[in-house]
């Protein structure tokens, strides 16, 4: 794919959504960082049901590692993995309490020192809490970025390094979010959704005849 129809492509989904936003709620980088950890294989939707009953009672480092891991695991228990994830954000609120003073380290090395914290989910909290200029490759950038052709890749790390070659420098904080929500609600995995899209035309995808209207 030329430079000319990436930029075009963010143009346009820039124009449709110029405030794009992740679907976790939080109000903190420490709520971002354990809500980004809990939806490692879940849903935004479940992850969003239990923090809305975890962080009114514990929303810092101290309040949920005072919790205990069962009492963390009471709040999370409806997603899945919740014991491991339950382990991980404690220990990881240790950490963040004994080298960070309680606060998230805007830092890639930092954040992934941390337990349950790879790189996709300190590539979230780098873009969305602290604005930084960072790709978090979930299976929907990866789909959409092979499939487009905006960044072909057959690993997600090649996928991410792509992606932040390529992408105009305008777009690049922007351009995780977008890319999300479009393979969540349009580039499908199974049936993508070609006859509406709003860049059909520009994208390079192979089979894309079948799913016009």
């Amino acid at each position: 794919m030329n430079a000319q129809k990436r930029l075009e492509i963010f143009t346009r989904l820039r124009d449709e959504n110029p405030a794009p936003k992740t679907e976790l709620e939080y109000a903190s980088p420490f709520e971002l960082l354990v809500a980004v950890t809990l939806s490692a294989q879940a849903t935004d939707v479940g992850v969003n049901k239990a923090t809305r009953k975890l962080f009114p009672v514990a929303n810092t480092p101290q309040a949920i590692y005072d919790l205990g891991v069962d009492g963390l695991k009471g709040y999370i228990k409806t997603i899945g993995l919740f014991n491991s994830k339950a382990e991980n954000v404690h220990k990881a609120c240790r950490l963040l309490l004994d080298l960070h003073g309680g606060e998230v380290p805007e830092d890639r090395e930092a954040l992934e020192a941390l337990p349950g914290v790879g790189r996709k989910t300190a590539n979230v909290v780098l873009n969305t809490a602290f604005g930084h200029a960072a790709m978090a490759v979930d299976t929907h950038i990866f789909r959409v970025s092979n499939r487009t052709r905006i960044a072909k890749g057959k690993t997600v790390r090649q996928v991410e390094d792509g992606l932040m070659k390529h992408v105009p420098k305008a777009f690049l904080v922007d351009a995780h979010h977008w890319l999300i929500l479009h393979g969540r609600y349009t580039c499908k995995a199974r049936k993508p959704e070609c006859g509406r899209c709003l860049i059909e035309d520009l994208c390079e995808f192979n089979e894309k005849r079948e799913y016009l209207d």
